[in-house]
């Protein structure tokens, strides 16, 4: 396990904020963060769309350099106009360990494509092939095993878009192969499975703020539990 995290913990500077009636401090989760400890290996944020998760792990990787559409800190492109409004606002507590330029990857689903894109531009393989020519979870794994490497820090926003229940499996094989190696990671999920791996921090995100949850509590295991041990019941309950 990471002995010294690259990072400690991330809190809001709350005179840095104008206004907290607009978007994102008015979400509850980012207008009473104060300060949230990070894991040294895997912190996960959970909860439902829309309460601040990928919001705040998009806003600690501009802080931290890296690109907002994806990337290492070596990646400076945009196919959209956009910043993020809370990076300002942010502080991240560093640990002793230090990255290099190109120690750390920022991995978002919803603009995988366009990481590719860039990728290909710069005539960069990760992989015998382009990432444009493997599917979406291919693409992942692929950029996942290639480019991921020791000691660096790593956010990764949901994940499992990309990936089948399988591959989810695997990707907890290489998460602990690299944690294992000194890397730290931040990600948001709503994965049961992902989020199984041990010893990992969760925060669940919520209309009520920010709070620890252990992992058979989340509604994400609960949920899913019920449903595969009482599937007919569920389905008659929910189509009737």
């Amino acid at each position: 396990m990471t002995a010294e995290p690259f990072l400690k913990y991330v809190s809001l500077v709350r005179e840095r904020v104008e206004r907290f009636d607009v978007y994102p401090f008015s979400i509850p989760a980012i207008g009473t963060l104060d300060s949230l400890p990070l894991h040294p290996a895997v912190t996960f944020f959970a909860g439902e769309n829309g309460t601040g998760k990928s919001t705040l792990l998009e806003a600690m990787a501009v802080v931290e350099g890296f690109n907002l559409e994806g990337g290492s800190r070596n990646h400076d492109f945009s196919t959209r106009s956009g910043t993020s409004e809370l990076s300002g606002a942010l502080r991240l507590g560093r640990g002793i360990k230090r990255l290099g330029k190109t120690d750390g990857f920022f991995l978002r689903a919803e603009t995988m494509f366009n990481l590719a894109t860039e990728v290909d531009r710069l005539s960069l393989f990760y992989g015998d092939k382009s990432l444009h020519d493997q599917s979406h979870g291919e693409s992942f794994l692929s950029l996942l095993t290639n480019r991921f490497q020791p000691n660096g820090l790593y956010f990764l926003d949901e994940p499992e878009a990309a990936f089948s229940p399988q591959k989810q499996l695997s990707l907890i094989v290489l998460l602990h192969e690299l944690v294992q190696n000194g890397c730290q990671f931040v990600i948001a999920t709503h994965s049961p499975i992902i989020m199984a791996y041990p010893d990992a921090m969760i925060y669940w995100f919520s209309d009520q703020g920010i709070r620890p949850i252990e992992y058979r509590e989340t509604e994400h295991y609960k949920v899913t539990r019920n449903f595969l041990e009482r599937t007919d019941h569920m389905l008659a309950a929910l189509l009737s």
